[in-house]
């Protein structure tokens, strides 16, 4: 039994342990957007600004999933009988979008400048670049252990990592601007940073879009899931199943369970919720144990009886 416990422990509590990330990751990218914001705007940067105004976002981004990863872990107050547990979900709906709304600033700007590109000091960019890549990097790795598991703890990660490879791109632009004078390298190089981020970010938008909608979280076979509950013992059929996730980490489970021979008692339930831990992750179920024909109206009667 014990195995169990800790096995649900580790699941109640997989966001816990990143506060100290997520402030060191803030603290160090709020310090280099100031940075490389005052570099675009003195060497008349778009790739630079381009640059920066990502970073920004992702600090924003930072501070969002900090926030839903604290609210996750409150203690559910009269109200929220879940806790605030969906607002891990709600921060990475709203850090893909940030990503989006970047990514149109960027591309809009970069449009514009290819009419009159300005010169570049492409030395200046390059420095201010490569400072970026190991500001993004070091951040990112702070995130690498709890990317599989969370994806608000994921989209943390993914938009580091990007930024890491984007600051390269600028990099690049710099050196390319410094070999062939060429003005046009830095809008094309911030069209080129536009298109990373969206297709890094598209996917971050569409899995935590389907889990605000309550779709069964991705990673969860809901055939599967049908199959063993149907294989328990003295389980006729299964009605009425849903699943859906509480939060980045957590699933949760509602079903119907019609069993002719009787109620199989606690020690059946209990067993049921650790494998359902183990094998599905699903942390939190709910199942009402119906006896057959007609078991509905009879549960309904005895309720409001």
């Amino acid at each position: 039994m014990a195995g169990h416990h800790d096995h649900d422990h580790h699941h109640a509590h997989g966001p816990a342990d990143f506060g100290r990330a997520f402030a060191l990751g803030a603290t160090l990218n709020i310090g280099f957007v100031a940075v490389e914001g005052a570099a675009g705007f003195l060497t008349d940067s778009v790739a630079l600004l381009a640059d920066a105004g990502h970073n920004l976002s992702d600090v924003l981004g930072l501070l969002v999933a900090w926030a839903g990863a604290e609210l996750a872990k409150r203690p559910a107050p009269k109200r929220f009988t879940y806790g605030f547990r969906g607002s891990s979900i709600l921060a990475a709906l709203t850090n893909s979008v940030l990503l989006l709304v970047a990514v149109g600033a960027i591309g809009w700007e970069a449009i514009q400048r290819f009419a009159d590109p300005p010169a570049i000091p492409g030395k200046v960019v390059m420095i201010v670049a490569a400072v970026g890549i190991v500001v993004n990097l070091s951040t990112a790795l702070l995130f690498v252990r709890g990317r599989k598991h969370d994806i608000n703890i994921r989209g943390a990660y993914l938009h580091m990592a990007t930024d890491a490879a984007v600051s390269a791109g600028v990099v690049i632009g710099g050196a390319l601007i410094l070999l062939t004078g060429a003005r046009w390298i830095d809008p094309a190089i911030s069209l080129i940073i536009v298109a990373v981020i969206l297709w890094s970010s598209w996917g971050l938008a569409r899995e935590s879009l389907t889990m605000a909608l309550q779709a069964v979280p991705e990673g969860i076979d809901a055939d599967a899931v049908e199959r063993a509950l149907t294989g328990l013992p003295g389980v006729a059929r299964v009605h009425d199943l849903h699943i859906w996730p509480m939060s980045t980490t957590e699933a949760a489970l509602t079903a119907h369970l019609v069993m002719p021979d009787g109620h199989p008692g606690d020690a059946f339930l209990i067993d049921l919720q650790h494998r359902l831990a183990h094998d599905f992750r699903i942390d939190h179920i709910t199942v009402q144990i119906e006896l057959g024909e007609g078991a509905e109206c009879r549960m309904h009667g005895r309720a409001h009886g």
